[in-house]
């Protein structure tokens, strides 16, 4: 077997370190001795991820969805609290496990270790085949959308038009990435303070309305008056839409390793952002309701720009900026969070080896990121974006629930395992049985595309057995792939991180997992 690629030694050239909370050094002093990606996102920054992520274009364009399945005005605000309070629930699970088994990765992380190498890998398969890819792809072009709009105001933009911008917005954000952690997290919170800015002037504007008296569809003998009747199955519809809108409330646990004091600041930022979120949620939709009646939001294409255009007047132009700075901060926050998953995967054995280096002096994950990148930009290609997306979000919404489950199951098989939370169960309970009513009824509406969601999954078992599993492969195999991964080094100026204890006091398994690799060295 060919020699893989070997660590840069402590002598040569510019290393990175662990550095400590208070570096603020954008590339690796010379005097460091290990190549390692830094620790600098702190609270705030750890915040603005979860935050970034949840709060896309969806609730300044289509909020919608849920009204529409809630079947009136009060049952939509009590789903928009009840989910956001379901979710908070699903996040407090997740901060037990991100601060039990500190890895990056989040819920792939997690499902690996404790259900096993394939159920590890499903969960990175399908987010590495369609979720991410799709997602990204979906929100740059949302972003081109909004930017290309007011040069054409009579027509829709070109297609061409659209897809080259959010080409470009992609190249931007992936450069940003690749040059500094830093600048990425700045990135990051810069835009998701303009989008909380944003939503701030709408929440604000609805009370203003209130205080006028414009109140007649908050009222309960008004608000609770449904437009059709209600049944379980719109209801749970609602609640699905509304689950979808929280999603990316699990993404700050992809980062863990690279999180200052995780045990502190991991569920800090979780028990700051998802209240944050579930106010806005609530009260801009109480703001919209405020302006225009059930039906006319339910006609509107972009509920914030109609807002806007009732209720600002000459800055009603803040609308549909404020929607293409939200998503241009969105496909940032996915580009750095899906980068770690792939990382993740391949430390883990799981993924091809090169995926798991970083840059020797910006310790930044590279390959990941350039990974990141041309998948998005395929999917770009594509004219089935949204179908695919539809197949694979029942599959995404599973894996919280497994990830979930893998609580319990953890407590049970190693009850005595150092837990710096330690969350009640009751609470696992409740969010496992919510879960699982979205789950069932999801398959008995919606059976094909929720079949053909599981199908795309499983295309990864044989993938696993023939990739991973199978570690006696062909001495020609691993030659082809062992130059492969050198020239990707060379390329990149890239090695692997170096083996040391992290900061929660886990040695760090410097990319050799127990399986096969899908690139051997």
């Amino acid at each position: 077997m060919p020699e893989g690629p070997r660590k840069r030694s402590s002598s040569g050239g510019s290393q990175c370190d662990h550095l400590n909370p208070q570096s603020s050094g954008e590339s690796c002093p010379e005097k460091s001795s290990n190549v390692a990606l830094k620790k600098q996102i702190g609270l705030f920054s750890g915040c603005t991820i979860i935050v970034g992520n949840i709060i896309g274009s969806g609730i300044f364009v289509s909020p919608r969805g849920v009204l529409e399945n809630a079947g009136s005005v009060g049952v939509s605000l009590v789903v928009w609290a009840g989910t956001g309070l379901i979710t908070a629930i699903g996040a407090l699970c997740y901060a037990e496990l991100g601060v039990t088994i500190p890895k990056s990765g989040g819920d792939y992380a997690y499902v690996k270790d404790i259900f096993g190498g394939l159920a590890g890998f499903l969960r990175l398969w399908i987010a590495l085949l369609i979720i991410y890819p799709t997602n990204q792809a979906v929100i740059a072009l949302t972003f081109s959308n909004y930017m290309l709009q007011p040069f054409f105001p009579s027509c829709h933009p070109p297609e061409t038009g659209l897809r080259l911008l959010a080409a470009t917005c992609l190249l931007l954000l992936t450069w940003i990435n690749c040059y500094s952690v830093r600048w990425a997290t700045r990135v990051q919170d810069f835009f998701t303070t303009g989008k909380l800015l944003a939503l701030g002037l709408i929440i604000i504007t609805g009370f203003i309305q209130i205080c006028k008296g414009h109140y007649y569809w908050l009222e309960p003998v008004h608000s609770f008056q449904p437009f059709h009747d209600y049944t379980v199955g719109s209801i749970a519809l609602s609640f699905l839409q509304g689950s979808f809108a929280y999603g990316g409330w699990n993404f700050l646990n992809y980062v863990t390793e690279e999180l200052v004091d995780p045990h502190r600041n991991l569920p800090r930022a979780i028990y700051i952002s998802i209240p944050v979120v579930t106010f806005v949620y609530v009260f801009a939709n109480v703001a919209y309701i405020t302006a225009m009646s059930p039906q006319e939001l339910l006609a509107s294409n972009a509920v914030a720009v109609t807002f806007g255009e009732k209720l600002l007047g000459i800055m009603s132009w803040v609308m549909p900026i404020s929607v293409a700075l939200s998503t241009f901060g969105g496909v940032n926050g996915s580009l750095f969070t899906s980068s770690r998953l792939f990382f993740a995967g391949a430390k883990e054995g799981q993924l091809p080896r090169f995926l798991a280096m970083i840059h020797v002096t910006r310790c930044t994950p590279i390959p990941a990121l350039l990974f990141t990148l041309l998948s998005t930009l395929l999917m770009l290609c594509t004219s089935d974006i949204y179908t695919l997306i539809n197949y694979v979000g029942f599959i995404n919404y599973i894996f919280y629930g497994v990830t979930v489950a893998g609580q319990i199951v953890l407590r049970i098989k190693q009850p005595n395992m150092h837990r710096p939370i330690k969350v009640n169960l009751a609470w696992a309970v409740i969010y496992l049985l919510f879960w699982a009513f979205l789950m069932l009824f999801s398959l008995f509406t919606e059976p094909v595309t929720c079949g053909v969601g599981l199908a795309i999954m499983f295309t990864g078992v044989p993938v696993y057995f023939l990739a991973i599993y199978w570690t006696n492969k062909p001495q020609c195999f691993n030659l082809v792939t062992g130059k492969i991964t050198r020239a990707c080094q060379v390329l990149c100026s890239v090695v692997y991180p170096e083996e040391g204890p992290d900061s929660c006091g886990s040695e760090k398994t410097n990319g050799e997992g127990k399986e096969g690799a899908l690139f051997s060295d």
